[in-house]
C-alpha cells in the first residue's frame, strides 16, 4: 500500500526537496504552503504522517498541531523549524508533534525519521485479538461466548471475566489479589472465599464432563489455567 503524506512548508524550495524525495521513495505527497489550508488538509484526510514547518503563513505550525489534535486526529506529525534552540523543540514536542527536526536537514534523515514515526504507529493501532484460545477452550471477546471443544459453555458476568483473566495469563500463576485486582478492582483483600467460591463454579462449568482439566490450584500461590498443570 502506498504510504500518504502530507507537507506544510511554505518555503517553496525546500517544500519541493521534500516532494521529490518521497516521490522518489514510493510515497504520495499533497502540499501546501498555508498553515489553514494545511489544518484543513490534515484533519479531512487520512495521512500516514505530516511533516509541518513551524512558521507559516495564515497559521503558524504549532497552532495547526493543536487545532489537529484536539479534533482527535493522531496522524504522526514531524515539525521541521529553523528554531533549533531546547525549549523551542520542547514546545513542539509539548505542542503534540512525534518528531521535532531542525532545518538545515538532510531528507536521508527525514525520511528515516517518517519511516520510523509511521512503523511505530502502525505497530500501536494494530487490531487486538477478539478470540482467546488455551488447547480446546474459545473464549470469544465480541461475542462474549465460551466453548470448548466445540461445546457451548454459559457463564455469569464474572466467571466471564474470571476466565478471560484467566487465558490472558495462560501457562503463568495468577494470584488471588491478581484475580481481586483484576477482575473485583479490589486493592485489599477482603479477607472472604469470593475466589475459591467462582473458581470452584467456573471449574464445574469448563472442566466438568472434559477428560483434562484446564484450571489448577498451584497451592499456597493461587491458580493456572493450561493443558497441563
Amino acid at each position: 500500500m502506498t504510504r500518504k503524506i502530507l507537507i506544510v512548508e511554505d518555503d517553496i524550495e525546500t517544500a519541493a526537496y521534500m516532494e521529490r524525495g518521497f516521490v522518489e521513495q514510493g510515497y504520495a505527497v499533497d502540499r501546501t504552503a498555508d498553515g489553514r489550508e494545511g489544518l484543513f488538509l490534515a484533519t479531512g484526510q487520512d495521512y500516514d504522517a505530516v511533516v509541518l514547518d513551524r512558521m507559516l503563513p495564515g497559521l503558524d505550525g504549532l497552532s495547526v498541531l493543536k487545532a489537529v489534535r484536539a479534533a482527535g486526529v493522531q496522524t504522526p506529525v514531524l515539525i521541521l523549524s529553523a528554531m533549533g534552540a531546547l525549549d523551542e523543540r520542547v514546545r513542539g514536542l509539548r505542542a503534540g508533534s512525534d518528531d521535532y527536526l531542525v532545518k538545515p536537514f538532510a531528507f536521508v534523515e527525514l525520511h528515516a525519521r517518517i519511516d520510523a514515526l509511521i512503523r511505530r504507529s502502525a505497530a500501536g493501532t494494530e487490531a487486538p485479538p477478539s478470540r482467546l484460545v488455551v488447547a480446546d477452550l474459545e473464549l470469544d471477546l465480541l461475542s462474549r461466548k465460551v466453548t470448548r471443544a466445540g461445546r457451548p459453555i454459559p457463564l455469569q458476568q464474572r466467571e466471564f471475566q474470571m476466565l478471560e483473566y484467566l487465558m490472558r495469563h495462560a501457562g503463568r500463576v495468577v494470584t488471588r489479589t491478581m484475580l481481586l485486582e483484576g477482575v473485583w478492582n479490589y486493592h485489599f483483600d477482603p479477607q472472604t472465599n469470593v475466589i475459591d467460591v467462582h473458581i470452584s463454579r467456573l471449574r464445574q462449568k469448563v472442566d466438568k464432563d472434559f477428560d483434562s482439566p484446564l484450571i489448577h490450584t498451584v497451592r499456597g500461590s493461587g491458580y493456572m489455567l493450561a493443558l497441563d498443570g
